[in-house]
């Protein structure tokens, strides 16, 4: 009778104790808020590695095994999937019949859930094999996360480090956590899950246009505001590629802005068209203002300077070399808000760092965007990227470019992809002399780029377009420019229009057959 009243007290005991379960992969901060857990009269159960570090530190946890009175097995594949822990998280309080379940099975009810997750977002764009990015899928943890989450309004469930000081403070002033941050912490953990199977899903399915459009990114910041300062903002990085726009190193400079990370963002994949060249480019507002090659550093970014001296000030410059301290001279005889680049020399560092407020970006991975999204309102717009460049380009007309204008071409070519259609570039082979885009139609884009680059050069000039030429409108205009060559995709229903009235004045002209709009 004394054994059965014993066994009785230590199942109420088991039943009314309040009981937290740890299993993190990141320590940081868990022994002292472990330490206020036992404190408080919390039972912590715990598991593998998360056990050792808190038995080593004094604390006094159970097992896993003691719990679910299972093995762990499986290489610890299985350990935390039992309904002496999904029973413990799930039961309703206030429900008579889980109540008496849980009971009747000797199930112990859980109240705090501590877990962070595998690193598989560390992992799933690493240089392991599938098989070893499998064994980084947590599925224990997610599991427990998820029936902890469900139960908000009885179990506080625990991602986030940063989360330890709010429910310390809670718990010290009331004896539990609030039932709104119950409800926010289980919020985040959806939010944490859906980006974890999202990535896992990527990893696995790959496709490019999957049923169901996932999206796994964390935020590294909030910025001060958007395009407007009536506008809210973050940023956000990818947990599962790597680009130039992530990890890149802030070397000097204020923090940056919505609008700066969208014109770095153009800026590089501008530069890093040209593989083979020094190349260097200045953007303002969503739009190069100046491109050029040359053959050093210096060089480059005057030759960028002279595209457009005006325009350029308070905009951004990325180069695809490595910055020198005569080019950081140079940089800093205008305004800027960014220079960008792989690398800087410690005399260069030294003078751009003159100008405080001047942000000094140096980019450590390549361009890697696979493709854009566009959000519409209630929807979304998926392409691939335009990472593209003809190669199937063919002359046109009687008249054959020089080897010189073809080259002109080309360089003009690899501009105006990244120019608002309609687009045109009006170059001399080494600067976009004129830049004309977002106009409603080409023969304003023409006029407005023919007009910037014959202020600034009055030598040979050839012209890109990104789209053909609808009529023969754009042929004639350039012909009384003075114009030497032109380029564009063809595929116009009066195409032959246009190379008549190219052939009629004596310019070359040259169809890449790839359209290259961007809206």
């Amino acid at each position: 009778m004394k054994e059965r009243i014993l066994i009785k007290s230590k199942k109420e005991s088991k039943m009314s104790k309040k009981r937290a379960l740890i299993s993190v992969s990141d320590k940081s901060g868990l022994i002292d808020f472990a330490k206020f857990l036992e404190e408080k009269n919390y039972e912590l159960i715990s598991t593998g590695g998360t056990f050792k570090h808190l038995k080593e530190a004094g604390l006094k946890p159970i097992q896993i095994d003691e719990v679910t009175d299972f093995p762990e097995m499986l290489d610890g594949r299985v350990k935390t999937l039992h309904p002496k822990v999904h029973g413990g998280l799930l039961a309703v309080r206030n429900n008579e019949e889980h109540m008496k379940t849980v009971e009747n099975h000797e199930i112990g009810l859980i109240d705090m859930v501590i877990v962070n997750l595998y690193p598989f977002f560390q992992h799933a764009n690493s240089d392991i094999s599938l098989e070893e990015k499998v064994e980084f899928i947590d599925i224990g943890g997610p599991s427990m996360l998820r029936s902890g989450a469900k139960n908000f309004e009885s179990v506080t469930v625990i991602t986030d480090v940063e989360d330890y000081a709010k429910i310390q403070q809670e718990i010290s002033e009331t004896g539990d956590s609030t039932l709104e941050t119950r409800k926010k912490l289980a919020g985040k953990v959806f939010n944490l899950t859906s980006a974890y199977d999202a990535a896992i899903s990527k990893m696995l399915l790959d496709e490019t246009y999957p049923t169901y459009l996932n999206a796994s990114y964390q935020k590294v910041s909030d910025l001060r505001y958007g395009e407007n300062p009536h506008q809210t903002a973050a940023y956000y990085i990818s947990t599962t590629e790597n680009g130039a726009m992530k990890d890149f190193e802030i070397l000097g400079g204020k923090e940056l802005s919505f609008n700066n990370l969208r014109d770095m963002d153009l800026c590089w994949k501008v530069v890093n068209e040209f593989k083979n060249e020094m190349a260097c480019c200045a953007v303002k507002h969503s739009t190069p203002c100046g491109v050029a090659i040359g053959n050093s550093a210096v060089e480059t970014y005057k030759k960028t300077f002279e595209c457009d001296p005006v325009s350029i000030f308070g905009g951004i410059i990325g180069m695809n070399f490595k910055v020198d301290a005569a080019t950081a001279e140079e940089l800093n005889k205008t305004f800027l808000e960014i220079v960008m680049a792989p690398d800087f020399d410690e005399d260069a560092l030294e003078i751009l760092r003159k100008k405080k407020n001047l942000r000094i970006i140096k980019i450590k991975n390549p361009v890697n965007d696979g493709q854009t999204w566009v959000k519409v309102d209630g929807g979304m717009l998926v392409q691939d990227n335009d990472n593209q460049f003809s190669e199937n380009i063919e002359t046109v007309t009687v008249f054959k470019p020089s080897e010189e204008q073809e080259k002109a071409l080309l360089f003009a070519q690899r501009v105006v992809k990244y120019v608002k259609s309609n687009a045109i570039v009006v170059s001399n082979g080494f600067q976009a002399l004129g830049i004309g885009g977002g106009q409603v139609n080409r023969v304003w884009a023409t006029q407005h780029a023919v007009e910037r680059a014959k202020e600034k050069f009055s030598g040979d000039l050839v012209i890109a377009s990104d789209a053909f030429f609808p009529f023969r409108d754009v042929v004639d205009f350039c012909a009384k420019e003075g114009i030497k060559a032109i380029i564009q995709p063809g595929g116009s229903m009066r195409d032959e229009e246009s190379i008549e009235a190219a052939n009629e004045h004596g310019i070359p002209m040259m169809f890449t057959r790839m359209r290259h709009f961007l809206h």
